[in-house]
C-alpha cells in the first residue's frame, strides 16, 4: 500500500513538473511575440477640432487638410510612444453619402498601411454610423488579440462603449485629443474610461491644415509629372545628406518607407518652392516625392 502512495506521488510529481514545463514553454514564446497597435482616427472630429485650432473653423470647405502628411506624423508619434511595438495600421472613419468615397477619401484609401471605413452621411452632412463602426473594429481586435493597443484619435461620449468592449478582451485604449482653443471638445466619460490621454497642440497640427487662399505657383503652374517629382526628390535627398552626413542616414533608414514629420514637412516645402506647385492633396506626387527622396539615400548607402 505504501508502495502504491510513493508511485502516485511520484506520478503526480511527474505530470506537475510537465505541466511546468508546458508553461514555461507557452509564456517564453508570449514573450518573444511582439505588440502590435493600431492608430483609429475619427476624421470627423479631427476636421471639426484641427480646423477650429488652426483655421479658426469647422467648416471642411475652408480650409485644406493636408491628410497623408498628418497620418505620416501620427504613425511617427504612435513608433515613438510605442516604441518596442509594430503597427497593425491605421483606421480613418469619415462620413460619405451613400458610403460612396469622394476623391480625397479615394487618396486616402490609397495610401500604404491605411483602411477607410465609410459611414453614411444625412441631409444635415453630421456622420451616422461611424461610432459603431469603430466599436466593431477596436472589439474584434482586441478578442482575436490582433492588437495590444489602440490609439484613438476622437471625442465622442458614444465611443465609450468601444473603449469597454476593446478593453474587456484586455487591449490597453489610449484617448488621442486635438487642443482645443476653449474649453474641451472631448467628452468627460470618455477621458474618465480610456488607460491613457494625451493632446496635441497647434504646432503638432499647424503644418497640415491651411487656410484656402489660393497661391500664386498653385493656379499658375502647370501640374508636374510623377517623374518631375522624383528628380526633385532626388535633388532634395542629395542636398539633406550633404548638410548631415552619413550618421543621420543611418538614422533615417530603419524608418523606412516613413519619413520622420519634420524631415517630411520639410520636404514637402522646399519640393513646392523648387516646382512651384502645390503638392497638398496630390497623395500621388507625394509619393513620388517620397519616392524619389528614398532612392537617392537608398544608393549612397
Amino acid at each position: 500500500m505504501e508502495a502504491m502512495r510513493d508511485d502516485d506521488l511520484t506520478a503526480l510529481g511527474a505530470r506537475i513538473d510537465r505541466t511546468n514545463e508546458l508553461l514555461r514553454r507557452m509564456l517564453a514564446e508570449v514573450a518573444k511575440t511582439p505588440s502590435t497597435h493600431a492608430i483609429f482616427v475619427d476624421a470627423g472630429y479631427l476636421y471639426a477640432a484641427a480646423g477650429r485650432l488652426v483655421a479658426g473653423t469647422e467648416d471642411r470647405r475652408a480650409f485644406d487638410l493636408d491628410s497623408e502628411g498628418l497620418i505620416e506624423a501620427l504613425i511617427d508619434k504612435a513608433r515613438t510612444i510605442f516604441a518596442d511595438s509594430r503597427l497593425l495600421r491605421v483606421y480613418w472613419y469619415d462620413g460619405a453619402r451613400r458610403r460612396i468615397h469622394t476623391a480625397e477619401q479615394q487618396s486616402i484609401a490609397e495610401l500604404p498601411d491605411v483602411k477607410v471605413r465609410l459611414g453614411n452621411l444625412n441631409a444635415n452632412n453630421q456622420q451616422k454610423g461611424v461610432d459603431s463602426l469603430i466599436r466593431t473594429d477596436l472589439e474584434s481586435l482586441a478578442r482575436h488579440r490582433a492588437i495590444s493597443d489602440a490609439a484613438l484619435l476622437g471625442g465622442d461620449e458614444d465611443l465609450v462603449s468601444a473603449v469597454e468592449a476593446a478593453q474587456g478582451y484586455g487591449a490597453r485604449v489610449h484617448l488621442w485629443g486635438i487642443e482645443a482653443p476653449e474649453g474641451r471638445n472631448q467628452a468627460e466619460p470618455l477621458l474618465w474610461e480610456v488607460d491613457s490621454q494625451r493632446t496635441f497642440d497647434l504646432d503638432f497640427f499647424k503644418p497640415y491644415v491651411a487656410r484656402r487662399t489660393a497661391l500664386a505657383f498653385e493656379t499658375a503652374a502647370t501640374r508636374p509629372t510623377r517623374e518631375d517629382v522624383r528628380f526633385v526628390g532626388a535633388q532634395i535627398a542629395a542636398k539633406w545628406l550633404a548638410a548631415r552626413g552619413r550618421e543621420a542616414l543611418v538614422e533615417l533608414l530603419p524608418g523606412h518607407p516613413y519619413l520622420p514629420g519634420s524631415v517630411d514637412q520639410d520636404l514637402l516645402v522646399e519640393a513646392e518652392g523648387l516646382l512651384q506647385y502645390s503638392l497638398r492633396g496630390q497623395a500621388d506626387l507625394r509619393r513620388a516625392l517620397r519616392d524619389g527622396f528614398w532612392e537617392h539615400l537608398q544608393t549612397q548607402y
